[in-house]
Order: C-alpha cells, then structure tokens, then sequence
C-alpha cells in the first residue's frame, strides 16, 4: 500500500525537438504515477490547475538565472503571474559563471523549412526561429533543489565560488 500524498504530472512538449518527452513519460508511468502531455502552446491554460512547476536545467548561471530548454522562461512568467512556485532540479555541475540578461544573450538557431521537416506545410522561404534554449531570470525561480541542497538563486554565486576556489 502506497502511503503519502497522491500527485501528478503535466508534461510540456519540449520543443522544437522534444528532447526526453518520451523518456520522460515512460519512466512516470512505469512509477504509477498520472501524466498528462501538454504542447508548449497550452501550458498558459492548465496552469491555474497545478500546485507548483518543477524544471530542469541546461545550467544556472552566476546571478541564480537559468538556461534551458524553450519554454521554461514562459512557465516561469506563467507561475510568477498566478503566484505559483518554480522549482528548478539541477546538479551542481551545471552552475557556471556566465551572466545572460536577456533572451538575446543565447545564441538563436534558425531553421529553414524543407523537404525532410515538419515544418513542409510553410511557403518556401519562411524562416523558422527553433532557438533550443531560452534564459528564465532568477526573480523568476523560487528554489533550486541540487546535490548541494536547497539553494535560493542569490546563493549560486557563492557555491560557485565555492566550487572554483
């Protein structure tokens, strides 16, 4: 018998290249645990129905800011306009002393649409913006969950020093 409090996911579709959904999607429901799958587009309207959101990250930089996968800087403004907490899980080697400050700080790739993608149903030449990663400020994050413990964001700079004197 299972005891302690029943939840379940919301699983965002990760795009332009839906890095781990399926992984992902697997491995909770192997675990018995309730996921539902959400594109990117729609997670504005099931978010008054969660209690939280918990992200991953491609790294934290200095300032307690995040990069990673496109769509976790909209959940972050998502959550901080209902007043929700945003919760990153992240391993300490993936701190770095970077400081982006804005989206255009990350390197944007751009797709053009041909024969082979998804994207066939496009008039020829029309660029497509696929950039892979966004940046969520730290005002944006509540709490980072690592393998050093529970950080605030300003608490980044000083484990980077930590880990690099």
């Amino acid at each position: 018998k299972r005891v302690g409090k029943q939840f379940s996911v919301v699983l965002t579709e990760c795009s332009p290249d839906r890095v781990g959904v399926v992984e992902q999607a697997r491995g909770l429901i192997e675990a018995g645990i309730p996921v539902t799958f959400v594109p990117d587009a729609g997670v504005a309207a099931v978010m008054e129905r969660v209690d939280m959101a918990i992200v991953g990250a491609e790294a934290v930089v200095e300032s307690g800011g995040v990069v990673n996968r496109t769509g976790t800087f909209q959940i972050g403004i998502i959550c901080a306009a209902l007043k929700k907490p945003l919760y990153v899980a992240v391993e300490s080697y993936k701190f770095a002393r970077l400081y982006p400050l804005h989206q255009r700080d990350l390197p944007a790739t751009v797709l053009r649409n041909g024969p082979d993608d998804n994207l066939s149903f496009l008039p020829e030449g029309v660029a497509v913006s696929a950039q892979k990663c966004d940046y969520t400020p730290a005002e944006l994050v509540t709490l980072l969950f690592t393998d050093l413990g529970v950080l605030t964001p300003a608490a980044v700079s000083d484990e980077l020093i930590k880990l690099y004197s």
